[in-house]
């Protein structure tokens, strides 16, 4: 699958004897102690694997920030419902997507096997969504004997600029195990409240979640706010993305690859791939009242793929016409699906808070 790189959040949620009684620091596991080390995508696997790290290495790098994400869902039901959006998006074919999915959920359903389970993300909206994911899966669960331990960085020494763990050769990447840390009560405690608000049809319990005290998992109120920034706007009908996009267009950038990294450069912390910026770009060029244009690029390479503004594009940028009102909208945001010809919420940029549709 290609670069499968939340109500009230005062509601009780029981968490299992074995994370509430987890210690502040890490006691040495012995050499043979069998690890589960669970990652963001294929690069990291692969570091972790070069690295000569000793475990088992499996993924969970669904683009959650992407498509339908709804509550009480059973598990099967969830992978097809991921499955189906990704393959609609061109990730993969369907049957691949969903193998990928339920390969990753299995390995999983296997801790048991295993003395300890690492897990090693970072600091964007990306892993933050899969770390809570993560936790809220955990958090269900007795680990009986075993240890659940978290690596999640947002930096590194002499790594600058820092994107995530992908910057890091092997020997940074081994340097980062000895400082891995017990997953907490406290973490669990408000990763499956968060996780709970994500994917519930209402987006309110984000906002409760954002004027809560949400340090214990440092990085999860940027990403919270950048998750929120992709609801249309009150001005214009845009996400975040979709203007940043129009705004480099319209600053001279003509082409996807340099397109995407002046977009990736406008981000505190970068979350989107390649595919998931063109899937946004194909939204905006698609009928009725396209924003912009694409078109082939030599050889038909992603890489050369022209695109320019329409008319209509230089309208919506210039807050005279409203996109979601020219095009109407069909996007889920977690478990929020805005439909229609309006947008049943809205972010406003200058409050910093949705406002009802």
């Amino acid at each position: 699958m290609a670069e499968l790189k939340f109500s009230d959040l005062l509601l009780t949620v029981p968490v299992p004897t074995a994370l509430a009684a987890a210690r502040p620091a890490r006691r040495e596991q012995p050499a043979s102690a069998r690890l589960l080390h669970v990652t963001n995508g294929d690069v990291a696997a692969d570091l972790i694997r070069e690295a000569g790290i000793q475990g088992d290495v499996t993924l969970s790098a669904d683009v959650l920030h992407e498509g339908p994400a709804p509550a009480g869902l059973l598990p099967e039901r969830w992978r097809k419902v991921r499955a189906r959006y990704l393959a609609e998006c061109g990730y993969a074919d369907y049957d691949r997507c969903l193998a990928d999915l339920t390969e990753w959920d299995h390995k999983l359903e296997s801790y048991r096997n295993y003395d300890e389970v690492v897990l090693w993300f970072e600091h964007d909206l990306f892993d933050q969504l899969q770390l809570l994911r993560l936790l809220d899966w955990f958090g269900a669960r007795d680990l009986g004997w075993g240890r659940l331990s978290l690596i999640c960085i947002g930096e590194f020494p002499g790594v600058e600029p820092f994107h995530g763990l992908g910057d890091l050769n092997p020997e940074q990447m081994a340097s980062l195990l000895p400082g891995r840390r017990p997953v907490t009560e406290k973490q669990v405690f408000l990763a499956r409240h968060v996780w709970r608000a994500f994917c519930s049809p209402e987006p309110i319990g984000l906002e409760i979640a954002l004027r809560r005290d949400t340090s214990v998992l440092p990085f999860l109120a940027d990403a919270l706010q950048r998750h929120l920034e992709e609801f249309p706007w009150m001005r214009d009908g845009l996400s975040r993305t979709e203007r940043q996009a129009l705004l480099a267009i319209d600053s001279g950038f003509d082409t996807f690859e340099p397109l995407f990294r002046a977009v990736q450069a406008l981000e505190r912390r970068p979350y989107l791939g390649d595919s998931s910026f063109l899937h946004n770009l194909k939204g905006l060029a698609s009928p009725p009242m396209p924003l912009l244009r694409l078109e082939t690029g030599a050889g038909g390479s992603i890489r050369h793929q022209r695109v320019s503004l329409t008319a209509t594009g230089r309208d919506v940028l210039a807050g005279r016409e409203d996109w979601v009102r020219l095009h109407g909208i069909d996007r889920w945001l977690g478990g929020v699906h805005l439909h229609g010809q309006d947008a049943q919420w809205r972010w406003d940029g200058e409050r910093s808070r949705l406002i009802p549709g």
